[in-house]
């Protein structure tokens, strides 16, 4: 059977910078791959992101989740069907970061899945950087991605103190806590990611699903939602001008993250912020283009950040 790994955590946690350096280490292992992008954008930045994976050894799908939620699924189905069909040794799936794990586990459980799959492992992305502020469904994803989960994988440790490392760890076990799983110390992992050994990246690609049992309370809603900005003539100056400006800024609505690209001088940038950091890493190519991805945004308001009505 096919071993298929869900990678979660909250928005801006890190998720698609962890799935390159693992998909590259289950290459170089000689797997043939598959990742599945399942985000509820119109346009997919970390798609553009991991595109220079795709290759013999890796194939790159996308399911575009604008849609209701039965279409989602089933457009994830369809793809998963796809991977295997064309002779995937091992699949990554990698979710939006508002997503419900139950949609994940429920699919594999249909036919032919269950004939073709089995669930390798769940590692979920924390952010080192995260403090308090989440809502009650945000607590719940969070608190649910960490108990589905066999290794809970701190992200940006290097920038943090030890202490400060900790203090988030503990609003991540917290969240489960309040779901009703018990979430050990054992499960996570502190260690920076520029210093994960094959031994490491070995046991993360067996550390299976969580075994912690949880209380169900949420409900898909309709509460998120994603704003899309093209051609802005940034720079890395403008860049981070205009993400303090936002994320600071409470009539624009809850901003949760800002991603995307633009380029400076003929050199591209990613732009990846979250309420905790933000940086921009050069990248081979990209698209002129920003995403604000938040819950209750004001259009209206945003847009004045961008200089225009997209009214």
């Amino acid at each position: 059977m096919i071993r298929i790994d869900l990678i979660t955590g909250f928005l801006g946690s890190g998720k698609t910078t962890f799935i390159k350096k693992y998909a590259r280490y289950l290459m170089d292992k000689g797997l043939r791959i598959g990742i599945l992008e399942n985000d509820y954008g119109a346009v997919n930045v970390d798609v553009m992101l991991l595109g220079e994976l795709e290759g013999e050894r890796c194939m790159l799908e996308t399911v575009a989740g604008a849609c209701d939620g039965d279409c989602r699924r089933r457009r994830f189905k369809t793809k998963l069907i796809a991977l295997a069909i064309s002779g995937c040794e091992r699949v990554i799936v990698e979710p939006s970061g508002i997503f419900d794990t139950d949609e994940f586990f429920d699919s594999l459980r249909e036919e032919p899945l269950d004939r073709w799959y089995e669930t390798g492992s769940v590692i979920c992305i924390a952010d080192a950087g995260l403090r308090g502020g989440l809502s009650a469904e945000e607590r719940f994803i969070l608190g649910s991605q960490c108990a589905s989960a066999g290794a809970v994988l701190m992200s940006r440790t290097q920038l943090y103190t030890e202490k400060q490392c900790r203090d988030a760890a503990e609003i991540v076990r917290a969240a489960a806590k309040d779901i009703g799983a018990d979430v050990g110390n054992e499960r996570f992992i502190f260690t920076p990611w520029d210093e994960l050994t094959d031994n490491d990246m070995d046991s993360l690609s067996c550390c299976g699903r969580g075994s912690s049992d949880f209380v169900k309370k949420f409900r898909e809603t309709k509460d998120h939602s994603t704003l899309y900005f093209m051609h802005n003539g940034l720079d890395r100056k403008s860049a981070a001008q205009l993400t303090d400006k936002l994320m600071s800024d409470p009539s624009c609505g809850k901003i949760l993250r800002i991603k995307g690209f633009f380029c400076e001088n003929g050199q591209w940038f990613e732009l990846n912020a979250a309420q905790s950091s933000v940086t921009c890493t050069e990248i081979p190519e990209g698209q002129d283009i920003i995403i604000v991805i938040g819950k209750d945004l004001d259009k209206k308001n945003t847009e004045k950040y961008f200089g225009r009505d997209q009214s």
